[in-house]
């Protein structure tokens, strides 16, 4: 019992104990959150009375330990990965789906929520309460709380399947990512790498040769699969045949020997077709939409031609340019998979006479946090400052804490998790919840989120030096952030992004990204790491004239991966002749300019669909991008240089978009915003694609 005493698990108040978790405390901490957990839930479906106080708020007081307990677990699995943390998540795993079955398929529960409903309480609860209620009777009965006998029992064995095999999932592309490795040792290879891929190069050698002296002038240097390593490489790198080893390295991750996906592929889509049928759906796809915005596939479908119609025109022009690039360079070969990122970067370099590396020493990660929180002061009122003083039980030393403020008073807080660390924490980047916005012992509990990216990591004493990309991704996963911070409803299942609509999460995120682009935000958040002064506005110009180089190739690029994924979930047969690459196949000949690489196994490592949460909702992007794009319009129309005007609209967007979260239906929220529909007018037009 003193173990359990000690279990930081088990501490429900204040932030989580990172610091101190460790692989040891998540069996017995988990399983006693369990078992207390089932008691609790237990009583309630014994004494419960249906209404607001007798069932929802018991409810989310029984989500307070678990939270704890689980999440942590989640998170570091994400961020500090290890062998002993894996095998003590897998050892709990099975439980914890469980028990998430056994709530919501809580017949009692259930017919507590629906009896309040169709009650007299329903007219004195406010809208978000009856979103709270709306959106748990859907959950349940997509939980298959409908089902009895044999049919629950199938379904749940799925749904512990499925589990498992999202984590393996992930877990294999870690591990075959961090597996891989070219090692340069000719310094010629190397003379037209940016001095950014040298030091990375050679830091990642000398970590992973203990003693070694590599340097960033004479090598050996290291490349891994890793995207800060793997971007940069194909874009600038002159020997052929190694791009090609790696592109190919790249594509195949998790395709063969103990990482292999493959399977676990053809399971999957297997599996989630027959749960669908399960609970009445035709195809997994329709069940997944029957909680998003779009409201059928042949809608999803419809947006994706739209903006295929628009694209492809413009990425065949755009590999056609790379084409007499590379011939007039003396490429004798023809252009394929492995040279389209160093010719693009070569065309880009020539049309905008400027580099990736001209720009990182204007962007130290330091100046880059000023300026975007400067930009969150000016347009939603808020003040964000350090707090690395509180004892924030960081996982890592690189882990930034910081504070947000309204009026001098405290509203949030965030992590921030900056740098790319390969051996231990899984590629992309990501936001999410630390601890919701909900009342909790008569007090109201602010909102935590994370913020993990995956940028250049420091050099010695050099600060991280950003690409722009790294910037608009930190952008983006601030906007996230945003929203999971400056709620203001106070009901856990509708704070933040809980309860908003899957297509509908990415809005605020691409909203910002939007910025990156507008000249006082991004002069302002450049400060070059030796002088000191901003960016010159010749690169402004410049990097504002790039923005649409090769958009149509982008967004045929994106839309490709929306239209397998959508394809996979809906038509496709897991029972037929044809297999899932296959599919993928068919859609990469009929959108791409590039025939499919035969041995691409690109879908082995399509995480977002087979381990993130984005099955038959990749479309997502797309859908909320449309969003986004129209509501940065209303800024453009309300007049970019006059600042009363702006912060007028961005109040408003933080009072609708940013502050009510999952208690209305988004495309609700959107016309109190914008006082319409969205428009893909402004996508276009954002693209050059009009």
């Amino acid at each position: 019992m003193s173990e359990l005493k000690n279990n930081p698990l088990l501490v429900k108040e204040g932030l989580p104990r990172y610091d101190e978790i460790e692989p040891k405390h998540v069996v017995p901490g988990v399983k006693h959150m369990l078992s207390e957990a089932e008691k609790q839930i237990a009583a309630l479906e014994q004494n419960m009375t249906p209404s607001w106080n007798g069932l929802l708020v018991p409810l989310e007081e029984l989500d307070v330990p678990f939270s704890y307990a689980w999440g942590p677990v989640g998170h570091l699995l994400s961020v500090k990965n290890s062998d002993d943390l894996r095998e003590a998540h897998e050892a709990v795993l099975q439980d914890v789906v469980a028990y998430g079955l056994r709530v919501q398929q809580s017949r009692p529960i259930y017919e507590g929520l629906v009896a309040i409903r169709d009650g007299e309480e329903w007219a004195k609860i406010d809208e978000a309460q009856k979103r709270c209620i709306d959106l748990k009777i859907r959950a349940a009965e997509h939980a298959g709380v409908g089902l009895e006998g044999t049919a629950k029992e199938r379904f749940n064995e799925i749904a512990k399947e499925l589990s498992q095999i999202s984590t393996d999932f992930s877990n294999h592309v870690l591990d075959a990512t961090k597996a891989y490795e070219l090692i340069i040792e000719n310094q010629k290879d190397t003379e037209d790498w940016p001095n950014s891929l040298r030091q990375i190069a050679a830091q990642s050698y000398a970590q992973a040769n203990e003693g070694s002296e590599a340097t960033p002038e004479n090598g050996p240097w290291r490349i891994t699969l890793d995207f800060p390593s793997f971007y940069p490489f194909m874009q600038h790198h002159r020997v052929r045949d190694h791009r090609e080893q790696v592109y190919k390295a790249y594509v195949q991750r998790a395709s063969s020997g103990e990482w292999d996906n493959s399977k676990l592929i053809a399971r999957t889509l297997k599996l989630r077709k027959e749960q669908s049928e399960l609970l009445g759906f035709e195809t997994y796809a329709d069940r997944s939409l029957n909680v998003k915005m779009a409201p059928d596939v042949a809608s999803v479908e419809r947006m994706i031609g739209e903006l295929q119609a628009a694209s492809q025109p413009h990425s065949e022009n755009d590999f056609g340019a790379l084409e007499a690039l590379a011939k007039a360079s003396g490429q004798e070969e023809p252009v394929m998979h492995w040279d389209t990122s160093f010719w693009s970067e070569r065309l880009r370099e020539q049309k905008f006479d400027y580099t990736d590396d001209q720009l990182r020493p204007y962007f130290p990660l330091p100046k880059v946090l000023d300026g975007m929180f400067a930009l969150a002061e000016r347009l939603f009122d808020i003040e964000i400052a350090r707090a690395d003083d509180e004892n924030a039980h960081k996982w890592h030393e690189d882990v930034q804490f910081f504070k947000v403020l309204r009026d001098d008073e405290r509203i949030a807080s965030f992590y921030l998790d900056p740098y790319s660390r390969p051996a231990e924490k899984r590629g992309g980047a990501w936001m999410n919840d630390c601890l919701g916005r909900r009342w909790l012992n008569g007090e109201l509990r602010l909102p935590v989120v994370h913020l993990v990216c995956n940028g250049t990591p420091p050099v010695g004493d050099t600060p991280s030096l950003m690409s722009f990309s790294e910037v608009e991704t930190l952008f983006h996963e601030f906007g996230h952030g945003l929203q999971g911070m400056l709620t203001t409803v106070n009901y856990a299942d509708v704070a933040g992004l809980h309860g908003v609509e899957w297509d509908a999460v990415e809005i605020a995120s691409q909203f910002m990204e939007n910025w990156c682009y507008q000249k006082p935000t991004l002069i302002g958040m450049t400060a070059h790491v030796e002088t000191d002064e901003p960016l010159p506005d010749d690169l402004f110009e410049k990097i504002v004239a790039a923005r649409t180089f090769q958009a149509g190739s982008l967004m045929m690029r994106q839309l490709s991966f929306g239209k397998t994924d959508i394809l996979l979930h809906s038509t496709y047969d897991p029972d037929g002749g044809e297999t899932a690459f296959d599919v993928e196949r068919r859609v990469t000949e009929e959108m791409s300019v590039l025939p499919p690489l035969p041995e691409s196994r690109f879908l082995c490592s399509f995480s977002h669909i087979f381990a993130g949460g984005y099955a038959a909702g990749y479309y997502s992007y797309k859908w909320s991008e449309v969003l986004s794009a129209d509501a940065f319009g209303a800024f453009e129309e309300a007049g970019l240089d006059d600042e009363e005007a702006v912060k007028a609209t961005g109040r408003k967007f933080r009072d609708t978009i940013l502050a009510l979260g999952g208690s209305k239906h988004p495309m609700d929220v959107y016309r109190e915003f914008r006082g319409r529909e969205p428009s893909t007018e402004a996508l276009l037009r954002h693209n050059d694609l009009l």
